[in-house]
């Protein structure tokens, strides 16, 4: 019962207002302390080290800081302007511009926090400036920032194909129609929203003149090409194995100082404003993975891991009966644990049951990746939405980013469950 206790004390405390790092890494404590003894955190100082050593996580700060370098400079919302301006008319063009754009840097980075953060510091304010549907504009920069737990090349496939055995080549190839099936999903919804509901995402307003069109296309593209192109240099640089994604991430950084002085928009106080904004942004980002780290802890060493085993060893049904039961637990399971703990504790578990069951473990590890995606941005333990809120205007309530993700949950779901009935469709078996 210990565990559950855990949950529901931790979700009182959200609801409170309590900063999310400090709830969960103090309840961890609490109850870690009153089950096993302060011994039980014995390890937790090693923990620590080996995430500050971790050489991917160093992409945090430094997407982090491409993104604000980005935003303090204007590139940013130039890009995204520009990118709407090429969708004309369109209502919507600025949040499907957000999607492209936060596909790219998803892409780019495999670290979830980062591309939320980015995105959130980068597409935000423009969509705030052109009266959007506040809900909408969470629910599109979480939705997008997501996309790094299933696009290639993503940490979650990494590890899960090092757990179950398989190449990762394999997963990232596997992983590309699933991804373009999900993008095209959340551009179609952000189209049939914006067509039912007129106001809810103006257009950016373009003048009539055919000259006039003329040029602003034109100025337009001299605006998006070279910051995509640095988009697509990290992104290519990782598919290529020229780079590693924290080599990558440190060279965007760089790009993002030199295309603000091609635009001549580089000045030393925004170089000094997007160093300082970094640190901040990079302490509360991994002050909540510190404290997801110690709940996680508190919740194997209290006995949640065994309650988890018992209950899969008495699932009910064959091959359906487990796939749909592992995949609701493990959806369950993401509102509260990282998923780096899923993929270490949960999936080895689950493994000797697919495998006597004759499931395709290349099949099973798209389901869960798409699987644990879905639970960074289910309320109220999504790791995403509480990214976002870190760095989203007072103006932004926390209920605003619920809403906005719930339509965009209800589209994983759904891609989730086509991955799970037609697996065939996606070459998975």
């Amino acid at each position: 019962m210990i565990g559950l206790v855990m949950f529901v004390v931790a979700l009182l405390l959200l609801l409170y207002g309590f900063p999310v790092a400090f709830t969960f890494g103090g309840v961890a404590l609490f109850f870690g302390v009153y089950a096993e003894g302060i011994e039980i955190f014995a390890f937790m100082p090693f923990r620590i080290q080996s995430i500050m050593e971790n050489s991917t996580l160093m992409a945090v700060p430094l997407f982090i800081f491409m993104g604000i370098m980005l935003q303090k400079t204007k590139l940013a919302e130039q890009l995204l302007e520009s990118m709407g301006q090429l969708f004309g008319k369109m209502s919507g063009g600025v949040a499907i511009s957000t999607i492209i754009v936060g596909t790219l840097l998803a892409a780019s980075t495999g670290v979830v926090g980062a591309s939320v953060v980015a995105m959130g510091v980068i597409s935000l304010p423009v969509m705030l400036k052109y009266n959007y549907n506040i809900p909408l504009s969470c629910g599109v920069i979480c939705a997008s920032g997501t996309l790094g737990q299933i696009i290639p090349p993503s940490i979650i496939l990494i590890i899960l194909g090092d757990v179950l055995g398989i190449p990762v080549g394999d997963l990232f190839r596997a992983a590309v129609l699933p991804s373009v099936i999900l993008v095209g999903a959340y551009i179609s919804y952000v189209l049939l929203y914006t067509h039912l509901k007129k106001n809810a995402a103006p257009a950016i307003p373009m003048q009539n003149s055919k000259d006039s069109l003329k040029i602003q296309y034109i100025r337009a593209l001299t605006h998006i090409i070279p910051p995509l192109m640095l988009i697509i240099i990290v992104l290519g640089s990782i598919f290529a194995g020229i780079a590693t994604p924290t080599e990558s991430s440190a060279f965007g950084g760089v790009g993002a100082i030199i295309l603000a002085m091609l635009y001549r928009k580089f000045s030393f106080k925004a170089l000094f404003d997007s160093a300082k904004e970094t640190v901040k942004i990079t302490s509360m980002v991994f002050a909540i993975l510190l404290g997801a780290t110690a709940f996680s802890m508190a919740f194997v060493y209290t006995g949640g891991d065994s309650v988890v085993e018992e209950f899969l060893l008495q699932l009910p049904g064959e091959k359906w009966g487990f796939l749909i039961f592992s995949m609701l637990f493990i959806l369950i399971l993401g509102f509260f644990i990282d998923f780096v703990e899923i993929a270490f504790i949960v999936v080895p578990i689950l493994l000797p049951i697919a495998e006597t069951l004759g499931i395709s473990l290349t099949w099973f590890a798209i389901l869960i990746a798409m699987n644990l995606q879905t639970s960074f941005l289910t309320p109220p333990f999504g790791f995403s939405l509480f990214y976002l809120k870190g760095v989203a205007p007072p103006k932004v309530r926390t209920i605003d980013i619920y809403k906005g993700v719930t339509p965009f949950i209800a589209i994983q779901v759904l891609v989730l469950g086509s991955i799970l009935l037609f697996p065939a469709f996606y070459h998975l078996i």
